[in-house]
């Protein structure tokens, strides 16, 4: 059975700018995966010659967006991206919401650091 796991990173971007780069084929390409292509709402991620293919279920702009792995058989699995907007200091943070057997949760973990540390890097944070 996988759990869920939420991991928080607070990142110096508008939610507009960063909303881009979690939402659209350019912005992802530039750091989740190697090519990213889009048609209709079904978004293909290509690693080292490997693709998956996940669906868009769900999004709100600047907010966040969801996927679902197209190979995965369980309906209830997801991976999201939302945008928090501290009210009073205006900080962002990028919260994502991802599953992972309990064998699996401290790469899961250690794979989103990664590629958010590459985020910010491209961002120039």
């Amino acid at each position: 059975m996988k759990n869920k796991l939420k991991l928080e990173y607070t990142i110096n971007s508008s939610p507009s700018v960063l909303y881009k780069r979690l939402s659209t084929p350019s912005g992802l390409s530039e750091w989740f995966a190697e090519d990213v292509n889009l048609k209709g709402n079904i978004f293909t991620f290509i690693w080292e010659g490997s693709e998956e293919k996940a669906e868009m279920i769900s999004q709100k702009e600047n907010k966040f967006i969801r996927f679902r792995w197209m190979e995965n058989d369980d309906k209830d699995l997801f991976f999201e991206f939302k945008i928090n907007q501290h009210e009073l200091t205006g900080d962002v943070a990028l919260e994502i919401t991802d599953f992972a057997d309990d064998d699996d949760a401290d790469d899961t973990r250690d794979l989103w650091d990664s590629q958010i540390s590459r985020l910010k890097h491209t961002m120039g944070l």
